[in-house]
């Protein structure tokens, strides 16, 4: 891609990691460390790389998207927000009674939203379902769901790697967020799924490993993807808070929201990273 598109998706990224924090901070709750290790990805996703319209949200032969670790629901809002689904105001009403935006994906109430999840591990089987169906009926819209590395320690989603792989469901990409980070601790700590490369490898997916927030390796990650008659996974490193210099390879961010304090400190540490782009 070119200088000035990197730039601009450099943008959308940093004022989507802002409505992260805007809408945890305002729901004084939330999971912002694993939704701004995503920002990058989900960015791309929505503004390069999916058959979307947020004027027709079902349109039939629309791109899915299915947030497998939906508790990272904050990146998904705020980038569908900055797409234009709803307005970005909408996330300082996050995870309060009677809201839209409830604190896991909601697809019967939120526009954008093509599959509720949040028990973990459940979302991948959703997205294979998806692509069998485009496969059985012959259409020909892609699958995109991304998983947690700690939420990869689930048994299901290994059984629904060896299902896409039986399939052939080369219409299926699975980003796997690789933040070495969970809930309790490092993913080696508490129970890791490592090496994720050979245990996708081993139930025939094509496997890509890049640098998360780097623009150009998700790109050329993607134009792999395009070439390859299987699923495909591609090993995202990230680091967990990514943007907002506290939360960044902090644990206890996975699952807490700023103060007053803290949260004026990340707004005016990523209205800096804006204006400096």
């Amino acid at each position: 891609m070119d200088a000035q598109q990197k730039k601009e998706l450099e943008k959308i990224a940093c004022k989507v990691r802002i409505g992260i924090i805007d809408g945890v901070h305002a729901a004084k709750s939330g999971h912002p460390g694993g939704s701004l290790s995503i920002a990058e990805i989900l960015t791309y996703l929505y503004f390069v790389q999916m058959k979307v319209d947020p004027k027709n949200p079902k349109m039939a032969d629309r791109d899915r998207l299915v947030l497998s670790k939906g508790h990272a629901a904050p990146a998904l809002y705020s980038v569908l927000a900055q797409r234009g689904y709803f307005d970005p105001a909408e996330m300082l009403q996050l995870r309060h009674i009677g809201s839209m935006l409830q604190g896991h994906p909601d697809m019967k109430h939120i526009p954008g939203v093509d599959m509720s999840s949040g028990s973990l591990g459940q979302g991948i089987s959703a997205a294979c379902g998806m692509a069998l169906s485009a496969k059985h009926f012959g259409d020909d819209y892609k699958v995109y769901t991304i998983l947690g590395d700690g939420e990869s320690e689930e048994g299901q989603v290994w059984e629904a790697a060896m299902f896409a792989g039986n399939k052939g469901l080369s219409n299926l990409t699975a980003f796997v967020d690789f933040n070495n980070l969970q809930i309790d601790g490092t993913i080696g700590e508490v129970n890791s799924a490592e090496p994720f490369d050979k245990k996708f490898e081993a139930f025939g997916w094509h496997v890509i490993t890049i640098d998360g927030h780097d623009f150009d390796q998700i790109e050329a990650a993607l134009k792999e993807a395009a070439t390859v008659d299987k699923p495909v996974a591609i090993i995202a490193k990230t680091v967990k808070g990514k943007g907002v210099s506290y939360m960044e390879n902090a644990v206890n961010w996975h699952g807490a929201a700023p103060n007053d304090e803290l949260y004026a400190q990340a707004i005016e540490e990523l209205n800096a990273q804006l204006a400096a782009l």
